[in-house]
């Protein structure tokens, strides 16, 4: 392997082909934050994405995770609480170039004329997600453990989770959106947030596979030989994939989630009566979370259901800039991520209590000029 450069963030290599092609390899290099973005890497990423698709020798991406604990467990979003500390009210400086950029990254990810296999083990939360999502060929493990837990901050599932939560099968999306939900990789298949299921232990030898590929020099036929070989080596994984926890809910979740008001959802989740684990987990995590949290998720599905994905992208900026502008979204980061108290004190009981004005201004344009309006 080959290097094309390194830094402390991310570190990007090369591996040569049988065929004179070449892998191209970016790997977040935060281990220590659980591989959690920072501008910087998003920005090296960005760059370094444009490069390679530019590049005709390169015939495909390998998007990984230092580490074993985790492919990237968000944004630095302690970096996100200071630069909303900074200025109360806004503009939040890094902040809202930190959400601009990424989603940028995100969307060239959606878009991508290579294929991108991403190796989503570990913990996949949050900005992770994001990353993953847009990626053309997404593997998870027997390991990964994936969640959007924006409620227990004040945020919202963003990165594309609007597009994404608006596509999983039923109401499954609004549901894990809620209740900050935590996936398996049965459940990353099943939500289709991920393409294939294969052991931890078989990425070594699909490393070496990936270099022995009649790589072509168009992205379609490229990304249908990745298919057939993650095919072969999820044939061969004999780990058992791990039990279920959203399928078998299925129709519970469907009937929680029936009404069309976002009080009588969350009274009949937050009241379900059950024995089960991740049920009850779930609705725990929508009583101890932000009752703004929860109405922003509502709007935000309802809002861009029929949206393009750059659309979506658009939408989600502004309203991750009015979120970090207001002061919930830094009390949820104090009480969770810094003095770590866990007692949030959050402006709202319930999600009745939200004013309507108040929530109208998250979904207001705070700029007259959106920065994504050339995606």
């Amino acid at each position: 392997m080959s290097d094309a450069g390194i830094t402390a963030s991310v570190i990007f290599q090369t591996r040569e082909c049988d065929n004179a092609k070449v892998i191209a390899v970016a790997t977040l290099n935060a281990e220590e934050t659980l591989n959690s973005l920072s501008l910087d890497m998003v920005d090296l990423l960005y760059a370094k994405l444009l490069q390679w698709q530019q590049d005709d020798s390169i015939a495909c991406v390998l998007l990984q995770g230092a580490g074993e604990k985790a492919f990237c467990a968000g944004g630095d979003v302690q970096k996100l609480h200071q630069s909303a500390l900074m200025t109360p009210g806004g503009p939040c400086d890094y902040a809202e170039r930190f959400f601009e950029r990424e989603y940028r990254l995100d969307y060239l990810i959606h878009q991508y004329e290579k294929p991108i296999l991403c190796w989503g083990h570990g913990i996949v939360m949050g900005g992770g997600l994001g990353l993953l999502a847009g990626c053309s060929h997404r593997v998870v493990t027997e390991k990964t453990r994936m969640a959007m837990p924006e409620i227990t901050i004040a945020l919202y599932p963003d990165v594309g989770g609007s597009w994404f939560l608006n596509r999983a099968p039923g109401r499954t999306g609004l549901y894990v959106a809620l209740t900050a939900g935590a996936m398996n990789a049965t459940d990353c298949l099943f939500m289709a947030y991920a393409d294939v299921f294969i052991e931890q232990g078989k990425k070594d030898a699909i490393l070496q596979s990936l270099t022995r590929q009649a790589w072509q020099d168009d992205g379609k036929s490229n990304a249908a030989l990745l298919d057939k070989m993650l095919k072969t080596y999820a044939d061969k994984s004999t780990v058992s994939r791990p039990a279920a926890n959203i399928e078998p809910h299925f129709s519970v979740i469907q009937q929680l989630c029936a009404y069309d008001n976002l009080a009588d959802i969350t009274e009949a989740i937050i009241s379900n009566e059950s024995d089960d684990h991740w049920l009850n987990k779930g609705a725990a995590a929508l009583r101890h979370g932000s009752a703004l949290s929860a109405c922003n998720i509502y709007q935000a599905l309802q809002q861009t259901e029929n949206m393009s994905l750059a659309e979506v992208f658009q939408f989600e900026l502004m309203l991750s800039t009015n979120v970090v502008r207001h002061p919930e979204f830094a009390e949820g980061v104090r009480a969770l991520l810094i003095d770590k108290d866990k007692q949030p004190r959050w402006l709202f009981d319930r999600v009745s209590d939200v004013p309507t004005a108040l929530l109208e201004s998250m979904i207001t344009p705070p700029w007259p000029n959106n920065p994504l309006a050339d995606l």
